[in-house]
């Protein structure tokens, strides 16, 4: 994916779609029902991403967009919400 030529609305479709499609919650919701700043992890997520969901979205993000996401508490925090995750995208395109 060429993020340069992407606008914000269409790297966080982008995003939702590699979590949907990723994650096997395709059943579940469309990319277009995640909110931007909602919880992807957790008991409180609708979502409901699991430890080994975060591992599978490391490893696409860092494919798709050239992001490494190391350790727990970072990943944590960096893979929290879509905002979360463009966020990351931006700083390391900047």
């Amino acid at each position: 994916m060429d993020i340069s030529t992407m606008n914000e609305a269409q790297l966080k479709l982008a995003i939702k779609t590699l979590i949907v499609e990723e994650c096997d919650k395709e059943d579940d919701f469309s990319p277009e029902e995640i909110i931007d700043d909602e919880l992807l992890f957790g008991r409180k997520s609708r979502i409901a991403l699991d430890s080994l969901d975060a591992l599978q979205l490391s490893l696409v993000l860092k494919k798709q967009f050239a992001i490494s996401i190391e350790g727990s508490k970072e990943s944590r925090k960096h893979l929290q919400s879509v905002n979360a995750i463009v966020a990351l995208i931006n700083s390391k395109k900047a």
